[in-house]
């Protein structure tokens, strides 16, 4: 989208009414420290905005500037094309959560927007700068948030980070998928982006805002569980990787909220069993192929019906096969590999794969 430059008043003008205004809030300041220090959030609104009214005497934004805040954003607009977004600490810091990224509640024409920050703690003072300028990073709450902070650097912006600007990332299409593509290239090894992710597989799914037990969970749901796990980390069955629990670890309590002290217990205890299938019989093989062979049919069925995207993501994959059981038994016997038997082998039998 293409945003226009050409404003009557200009941007200039209004970074000159916003910085005269921000100046006679500091000078205010100094003799009512004490009045700063008991404003909430909405009545210094109301601050800024007669700071700026009063400001705007004489210049072409005098009459055009209304406060709007409440479900809207920014909070006060002027000539229908600039904004001020105001906020607050009642510390020493300069940093705050600012709106969502996706700008939901933004005003219809407001292409402009300042951010004016009271630090309202002695000695009281405002600062203004571009919004633009003093988003830092994207942080979680109920939904993606900027994190504001007012002393930010140059080129130290969440959108200097991720390579692109504040306009292009507002404007695309999904700004919450390209954020989580930027921090999933971020992540470290046993690292998970918990408040979004592609890896949920059930329609509609959310994280969970309570903590549980595995212990404490109804057997059903323990075992809807069990399905996914299979399903989505082929790691969990490696005889070659210490960590293969982890990933796991992290998807279970980010997206479910559930926590186990114990979980390895779930695949690797439980001795040897004999798997009677059509191809034959095998023995002594780990109890965890009793459980795939227990949970087959509800593994194919998840397997065929999770979206693609979800699939390539979690298995590392740049593509999925048309035969997706068979992918998945190649990603598992890659990692699960034994002398006394073949998992291929074993595998392709429990699923009847000829």
């Amino acid at each position: 989208m293409i945003i226009s430059s050409n404003r009557e008043p200009n941007l200039e003008e209004f970074q000159a009414l916003v910085n005269t205004a921000t100046t006679r809030l500091n000078d205010d300041a100094k003799s009512k420290a004490s009045y700063y220090i008991t404003r909430g959030a909405q009545k210094l609104e109301d601050d800024v905005l007669w700071f700026l009214e009063n400001s705007a005497r004489g210049t072409k934004f005098e009459g055009t500037i209304e406060k709007i805040s409440g479900q809207h954003f920014p909070d006060i607009v002027a000539a229908k094309y600039y904004g001020v977004e105001v906020k607050s600490s009642k510390d020493e810091k300069w940093i705050s959560l600012g709106g969502s990224v996706n700008e939901s509640t933004r005003a219809d024409g407001v292409e402009r927007i300042f951010l004016t920050f009271g630090k309202l703690t002695n000695p009281v003072e405002f600062r203004s700068r571009p919004y633009e300028d003093c988003l830092a990073e994207v942080v979680a709450t109920h939904y993606p948030r900027y994190k504001i902070d007012m002393k930010l650097g140059k080129g130290e912006t969440i959108f200097d980070k991720m390579r692109t600007s504040y306009d292009d990332l507002r404007n695309a299409d999904n700004p919450v998928g390209e954020i989580v593509k930027y921090y999933k290239g971020q992540l470290k090894d046993g690292e998970s982006l918990w408040w979004i992710d592609n890896t949920r597989v059930e329609e509609n799914a959310t994280a969970s805002m309570k903590v549980r037990l595995w212990s404490s969970l109804p057997n059903e749901e323990r075992l809807q569980l069990k399905t996914s796990l299979f399903v989505l980390f082929p790691d969990i069955l490696s005889t070659k990787n210490n960590k293969k629990y982890g990933k796991a670890v992290l998807w279970l309590a980010s997206h479910h909220g559930v926590v186990d002290s114990s979980f390895r217990d779930n695949f690797s205890a439980g001795g040897k069993v004999t798997l009677i299938t059509k191809s034959g019989n095998f023995e002594q093989l780990p109890q965890v192929f009793g459980h795939i062979q227990e949970f087959m049919a509800d593994i194919r069925s998840l397997i065929n019906s999770t979206p693609t995207e979800v699939l390539a993501e979690s298995w590392k994959v740049s593509q999925i096969d048309g035969d997706r059981i068979s992918q998945w038994i190649s990603l598992v016997a890659e990692k699960h590999q034994e002398k006394e038997y073949s998992s291929t082998e074993v595998l392709k039998a429990i699923f009847d794969i000829r």
